[in-house]
């Protein structure tokens, strides 16, 4: 679905992210773990066409299609192929309804015929349909995020990006981000990239795994292989 090739990635003069691989399979959840700093969300920016990658590779190929070079195109057109992005903060619009913003989400679909919000969106956050009407930014902190994240479900993206969804959130709030990570993967058929800091959750959730450190992906496999030795060596501040 998803291949990346040394990618390649230079702030100024600064070399970011170093020859990066990483391939995602449909259905499948792979987190992407890295203490702070060590070029996550960098990674992820030059996915969804925020940051210009110096060099290497990015396609994306859906079943039965030829596979489309991500680099070619600009950042709207991304979301449109089929990425759905939530940052680690909601940027949510505060001062307009959740209905509103879920709205304005869908304008940047293809079909301007098919802009209804999806019945899927308030199955999944029933307290978001209850409240539709009320203004964002007095929702609490949970439900403000659950509005970023319908607002990218609501273009029914095939594959999903999450930025540490259960940062800042408490040991309950953080489980139920876990279980509705394992719905939206396991029960719609979502592939997801998890970019997270809790290796608890990743091993959770997640069927692959990428660590990076510096830039580097210095680790990657199956989930089982996350042991606690890699976690030690590489899951460190720089």
């Amino acid at each position: 679905m998803l291949s990346l090739r040394s990618v390649n990635q230079f702030y100024g003069q600064k070399h970011i992210l170093w020859d990066v691989d990483l391939d995602l399979t449909p259905g499948s959840c792979t987190g992407v773990l890295g203490s702070s700093g060590m070029g996550k969300t960098t990674l992820v920016n030059c996915i969804m066409g925020n940051l210009p990658v110096n060099s290497g590779s990015i396609c994306w190929q859906e079943a039965g299609y030829p596979p489309e070079d991500l680099l070619l195109q600009p950042a709207m057109q991304r979301a449109r192929t089929g990425i759905g992005y939530v940052p680690q903060k909601s940027h949510i619009f505060s001062q307009m309804s959740v209905e509103d913003n879920l709205l304005i989400a869908l304008m940047a679909a293809d079909d301007e015929r098919n802009r209804a919000i999806p019945e899927m969106v308030f199955e999944l956050f029933p307290a978001l349909y209850s409240l539709r009407h009320q203004r964002s930014g007095e929702l609490p902190v949970n439900l403000q995020q659950q509005l970023a994240l319908a607002r990218a479900l609501v273009l029914k993206p095939r594959l999903l990006i999450l930025d540490e969804p259960a940062s800042n959130l408490s040991p309950w709030l953080a489980e139920e981000t876990g279980n509705l990570i394992q719905r939206l993967n396991r029960e719609y058929g979502l592939t997801i990239l998890l970019l997270e800091q809790q290796v608890s959750l990743i091993r959770r959730v997640a069927d692959y795994f990428l660590l990076l450190y510096r830039g580097r992906n210095v680790a990657q496999g199956r989930v089982a292989q996350l042991d606690d030795l890699t976690i030690s060596k590489w899951l460190t501040p720089a």
